[in-house]
């Protein structure tokens, strides 16, 4: 495997695919060093929870997680929510980066190429190789994935477009160390009061860092001019002052930076042997959304699938169920930031008053102003994913827990040798084949290993077309007792049914890795489970 771009999202490719014991090449167009920067990235606890499974252990530790957020206006709050402490996690991009280098040096599988750029690419069609060539060598891959970020050589190598908004949004950046008055949380400032001298910033957005230090975006008008250095300063001063009566505390500018929000999508993310994955193939980042997390989901995705295949437990056609899913969940993402963007953002007196007559005032869309932050709502839950319900890509909340496609939460579990753990700290090797059985925590093991369903399902998972793990749990949001989940490597639930049904799980693992929603699948498989569709996706800018 060759994967193109030593970033966050390449390194956490190659970690994923090492999982599943598949070798990968990275082209790092630099020397592997991570310096410091104002850059940071929000993660949800999805997305914290697959880059510990691939190695990066300490994540948790590098970042620091919020006890709330709230959403204030004019200095008073209209919305506020308490978190648990691993609900969100916000890390500086330079450790995210030192901790992936870390876990990649600590496996074998993995070989980074420092100071190579990709140059070329060839591939034949029926050729079961793809060619690369750098400024040292020709590589020869069985497959290519460009996460080489928003310019891309391998999708301009490939002649796809990358259609969208230039500049959907406008921030001026600033990391500081300070004691603020709310240590811990995070808040979105709207019409923050004045102070005579500063310049206008209608929005401010405070996240709080490891060590003291706190991250401050100033959302600016999107083609507007970033701030001068003496305007930051004022800008920075006057935003303090609000938070502490009127004084400025003490501070530390460590950085600061001015950037411009793109909207944009790739026309394909597959082109034959060649995939796209994160910046590369998407950039969204309004409203507080993480392109980073919708990248990581798109590693998540396509790792476990090329690991199948590799390993020949699949054709290949399941591979094109990455660009339906992912394509799919980006654009559901970039809908409902048109939506939204009218109702939260006006970005004029006027638009504002219209606002306000349309959907009253900020306090009811405060809620619907704090999901792309969060990781919550359209605009940042995880997706539902269509090639494992056979439905439209949708939103999780919509959903129940037992919809197929869905993201299942994470429960404690006990696998059939009698070990507890996390059902998503077992993900991204096999699919899970979870069994709720109430009674087996209080139970001694040996009790019930051998017991009711157990070993039929166990002899059940052994005989499935792909590779399977057998757990058990005492609940399951809204499953009754004795149903059977059939669950993805990334997580994402194929389908539950009840009771122990070989055939049934058979023929649903089946489907889900050959990707034909043709097979039939019997009755009690699951909300949507039978039903026969193809999803139509939509083409072009979105």
């Amino acid at each position: 495997m060759i994967i193109a771009g030593a970033g966050p999202i390449g390194l956490a490719l190659a970690l994923a695919l090492a999982r599943h014991e598949v070798p990968s090449i990275v082209l790092d167009e630099g020397t592997g060093l991570a310096p410091e920067s104002s850059r940071s990235t929000v993660l949800r606890a999805d997305t914290v929870g697959f880059l510990q499974r691939i190695g990066y252990g300490r994540v948790t530790a590098d970042g620091r997680g919020w006890t709330a957020w709230r959403t204030l206006r004019r200095g008073r709050e209209l919305h506020s929510v308490e978190l648990r402490h691993d609900g969100v996690l916000h890390l500086a991009q330079h450790r995210l980066l030192r901790g992936l280098r870390d876990a990649v040096s600590a496996t074998g599988l993995v070989e980074v190429l420092p100071e190579s750029t990709l140059l070329e690419l060839e591939q034949e069609p029926g050729q079961e190789s793809v060619n690369v060539r750098t400024q040292r060598t020709w590589l020869h891959g069985g497959y290519l994935v460009g996460c080489d970020g928003t310019r891309s050589t391998v999708r301009k190598r490939l002649a796809l477009r990358f259609p969208g908004r230039a500049a959907a949004d406008h921030y001026a950046v600033a990391t500081i160390r300070a004691d603020l008055p709310f240590p811990g949380e995070a808040l979105l400032h709207r019409d923050q009061p004045r102070h005579a001298g500063a310049p206008t910033a209608r929005e401010v957005v405070a996240r709080p860092l490891p060590d003291g230090v706190w991250r401050l975006d100033w959302r600016l008008p999107p083609r507007a001019p970033g701030f001068s250095p003496d305007q930051l300063i004022e800008q920075l001063r006057a935003t303090l002052a609000g938070w502490n009566g009127g004084q400025v505390p003490p501070y530390e500018l460590i950085s600061n930076a001015d950037y411009v929000v793109q909207q944009r999508l790739a026309t394909r993310f597959q082109v034959g042997r060649a995939f796209l994955a994160g910046d590369a193939a998407h950039v969204l980042g309004s409203l507080g959304m993480q392109n980073l997390d919708e990248g990581l989901r798109d590693v998540d995705n396509l790792a476990w699938k090329l690991g199948l295949v590799w390993h020949g437990h699949a054709p290949e056609r399941l591979l094109t169920t990455y660009q339906q899913e992912r394509r799919g969940a980006v654009i559901a993402r970039l809908r409902a930031v048109d939506q939204a963007m009218p109702l939260l953002q006006p970005s004029t007196p006027l638009l504002e008053a219209r606002r306000s007559l349309l959907s009253g005032s900020l306090r009811r869309n405060a809620e619907l102003l704090s999901d792309g932050s969060l990781g919550t709502g359209r605009l940042g839950g995880a997706p539902a994913y269509p090639a494992a319900g056979r439905g439209q890509t949708g939103l999780t909340p919509a959903l129940s827990p037992t919809s197929p496609g869905v993201l299942v939460p994470d429960l404690p579990v006990i696998t059939a040798d009698g070990t507890q753990d996390r059902l998503r700290a077992r993900l991204g090797r096999a699919f899970l084949v979870v069994l709720v059985a109430p009674g087996t925590g209080v139970w001694a093991t040996e009790h019930w290993l051998g017991a009711g369903l157990m070993p039929q399902l166990s002899e059940t998972t052994e005989a499935l077309p792909v590779p399977a793990e057998l757990l058990v749990t005492e609940s399951y949001p809204g499953a009754p007792a004795h149903t059977v989940l059939l669950i993805r490597p990334d997580g994402h639930l194929v389908a539950a049914v009840p009771g122990s049904r070989p055939e049934e799980l058979t023929v649903l693992a089946d489907r889900a890795r050959n990707a034909a929603a043709e097979l039939p699948v019997p009755r009690g498989a699951g909300a949507g489970g039978g039903t026969k569709q193809r999803e139509r996706l939509p083409a072009g800018q979105p």
